[in-house]
């Protein structure tokens, strides 16, 4: 099993110098060579591998030393774009032929093996030096790789732990069903709803002064990348308030629930809806079940995804489809007389759909009534 740890660094002015011109000279080399293979395919109807590629590598000089491990790995990365191309290709997705790097659109590097070592609060990285970094919690497993990453004008360390094998499953006794939504975030079939924060409405009117202003600078200018720093760092604020909500959700529900069973929706086709894109990436539901997985898988506890097919329509009691739109927010059975929140129905026909630890009958509902309110938050 595989766990990251992100934490902060801060360089001084002539390290940063130096980490720049190391993303400068990988960028160099993902260009150049995705030049090679291109031109290699259109000249000799011949395509070259990873391997012939790190073996040219180290035939290259830079002003800048740079690790020769940190160079395969940007050859490496570049032989993952050809092959999730091919793959594209061959399911009939739209391929996406690898784009060369602009100087804005190459962040990162990665020390695959070694050359980096944390001693007395600093990062010792092969080539650079020791760059002060605030470790925040301690590291389990043993470290594989290091990833430096720039974010705007932020860097951060990023290590790739094994834990060795994943805990085994526990016996699941408690379960929960879950509908997203937009209103509420989540809905649990048990009656509890959490509210949706809308960091990014929020923080709309901010966001729009600050891109007003920096559509009114002159392109190329030192005040214009100033203003983009601006906007930049407005958006890294949404974005880490909804990882922490996130973050702090999934917790709870790891912690509360053995159990957990969302909808398989395909997030990508309903943003498709010009009218919900906005609030569908606000709520972020991906990030959440992809976070949920990471901590249950962590906990030796289950999350299912399961067909959303018809969880908002059809009655929870009886089985009956009962059409209604999105206006609706009440279900009202014709046939048993029920009358429930639409998204408490959904999530109890969400969960009546789980296979995980059961046999021939449906999971029903086993975790009422454990005293918060609705659109309460326990964190």
């Amino acid at each position: 099993m595989r766990k990251s740890y992100k934490f902060r660094l801060y360089p001084t002015k002539e390290q940063e110098i130096v980490l720049v011109k190391t993303l400068d000279v990988c960028r160099y080399i993902y260009n150049e060579f995705l030049a090679d293979r291109r031109n290699a395919y259109e000249r000799c109807n011949q395509g070259l591998t990873t391997f012939d590629q790190i073996n040219q590598v180290k035939y290259l000089d830079f002003d800048t030393p740079v690790q020769s491990q940190i160079k395969q790995d940007v050859l490496r990365r570049l032989g993952k774009s050809f092959d999730a191309f091919f793959r594209r290709c061959k399911s009939g997705e739209n391929p996406g032929y690898p784009r060369f790097k602009g100087k804005d659109r190459y962040n990162s590097f990665t020390y695959p093996q070694s050359g980096f070592q944390i001693e007395d609060n600093k990062l010792k990285l092969s080539k650079i030096g020791k760059i002060k970094i605030v470790q925040h919690r301690e590291i389990e497993g043993k470290v594989k790789t290091c990833a430096i990453k720039r974010e705007n004008n932020q860097w951060y360390a990023v290590f790739s732990v094994d834990l060795g094998e994943s805990p085994e499953k526990i016996e699941p006794i408690t379960s929960i069903g879950i509908d997203v939504g937009l209103n509420s975030c989540v809905t649990l079939s048990n009656g509890e709803q959490f509210d949706s924060p809308e960091y990014y409405r929020k923080s709309e009117n901010s966001l729009a002064v600050h891109q007003k202003r920096l559509s009114k600078k002159n392109k190329g200018s030192k005040n214009r990348n100033k203003q983009r720093l601006k906007v930049a760092r407005v958006h890294r604020k949404i974005r880490n308030q909804r990882l922490d909500f996130n973050h702090k959700l999934s917790r709870v529900l790891v912690n509360r629930f053995d159990r957990i069973v969302f909808e398989d929706l395909s997030i990508r086709n309903m943003v498709k809806n010009h009218h919900l894109a906005k609030s569908i990436h606000d709520v972020a539901w991906g990030q959440l079940i992809q976070l949920t997985e990471s901590k249950a898988e962590e906990a030796g506890k289950y999350v299912e995804l399961v067909n959303p097919r018809n969880t908002s329509q059809k009655c929870c009691s009886c089985g009956n489809i009962v059409k209604k739109s999105l206006a609706v927010r009440v279900h009202k059975c014709p046939e048993c007389g029920l009358e429930l929140d639409r998204d408490i129905n959904a999530a109890i026909n969400i969960l009546n759909l789980c296979t995980v630890g059961t046999t021939d009958r449906a999971c029903g509902v086993t975790d009422v009534g454990l005293g918060y309110e609705a659109g309460s938050h326990p964190f």
